[in-house]
């Protein structure tokens, strides 16, 4: 599929050489270039077509989405609200500055935006499963649940759902839920820092202290020197070393209570 890719990337580049002007030939070039993860060269594709069609919904929404990738939120969002001016009521529109507002903490923006995009294309497993994850940083706890399996429904597998999921149940307490969605999230998308990170949060509840320290001591060499890994950490080393000594503490007790008691 790539090699395709890569393919059109080349006839592209002859098109461009061949008329260097044409915003069209940019704007698809930038297009392949972002399936290919070239987001660099896909910036400076959208920005020439940008120069030579101005105001152009589509140069502008796709541009949002590379500065989105390359975490330039604020570049992105000022694109999509050009893009949302010039083509308003587009799903695609809101959906990705839904999720811009939600990477700069605009919750209460977000959710206005995502819920329009749900009203105007319902069912679209992305809107729900970023509609779910906003619902979450609101405590909307329940909201976020039925978002979450929705978008599990309609695109069943997905490890980012299932992270999301596993996440909420966790707030819910309803811990073994939480634990089934997050194995799931493990097996389809191994070696993820935050996935065994939250696990462990949530076998700390159900008081499996040992899983807990496994999966931190997995998540502290992903992801070294991560504050909220050691102090977890730690916290388990405790709570385990804790719950290694209480049987002994308790069978002393009753060999004590035994003694006198002859």
């Amino acid at each position: 599929m790539l090699k395709e890719y890569q393919g059109a990337l080349e006839d592209l580049d002859k098109a461009h050489v061949l008329k260097p002007n044409h915003a069209w030939t940019l704007r698809n070039r930038a297009t392949v270039k972002i399936i290919l993860k070239e987001y660099q060269g896909a910036l400076e594709d959208l920005g020439k077509a940008d120069v030579l069609e101005p105001n152009n919904a589509l140069t502008l929404r796709n541009r949002g989405d590379v500065k989105y990738r390359l975490k330039e939120y604020q570049g992105a969002l000022e694109d999509l609200d050009k893009a949302d001016v010039l083509e308003p009521n587009n799903a695609l529109t809101l959906r990705n500055r839904g999720d811009v507002k939600r990477m700069l903490k605009e919750y209460q923006g977000a959710l206005e935006d995502l819920d329009k995009a749900d009203v105007l294309e319902p069912n679209n497993a992305f809107t729900l499963r970023t509609r779910g994850d906003v619902k979450y940083m609101l405590k909307e706890y329940q909201g976020a649940l039925k978002d979450l399996d929705k978008a599990d429904v309609l695109k069943p597998n997905n490890a980012l759902t299932l992270r999301n999921r596993g996440d909420v149940k966790y707030m819910l307490k309803e811990y073994q839920g939480a634990l089934k969605d997050l194995d799931k999230a493990d097996v389809l998308e191994p070696n993820n820092a935050l996935t065994l990170r939250n696990r462990a949060n949530v076998k700390m509840m159900l008081k499996e202290y040992q899983g807990a320290l496994e999966d931190l001591d997995k998540a502290d060499v992903l992801e070294p020197n991560n504050a909220l890994t050691l102090r977890n950490r730690a916290n388990a080393k405790m709570m385990l070393k804790k719950s290694i000594k209480e049987p002994w503490r308790t069978l002393t007790r009753l060999m004590f209570s035994n003694r006198t008691m002859h």
